[in-house]
């Protein structure tokens, strides 16, 4: 389980910072993770599928893939 704060500032204020982004990436090692019920929840959740979705190419559970990596400019974090 991961329960750290998982993209905290985003479900809060609707941003985010990287060490947020970092923590969510970290969080595919997990079989749950567990976000805080605020305002931007659904922003939160739609990001944190859309970080898990593109992890699953880099890494499976403790081992890494080492997958080709895509341009920042093709991510769409935030609508």
């Amino acid at each position: 389980m991961w329960a750290t704060q998982v993209l905290k500032t985003l479900a809060k204020a609707g941003i985010t910072s990287r060490a947020e982004i970092t923590d969510a990436t970290m969080a595919r090692r997990s079989q749950y993770v567990i976000l805080n019920k605020d305002p931007y929840i659904l922003q939160a959740a739609d990001v944190l599928v859309e970080i898990l979705r593109r992890m699953h190419k880099h890494q499976d559970k403790k081992n890494d893939l080492l997958a080709e990596l895509q341009p920042a400019h093709k991510i769409a974090v935030c609508s």
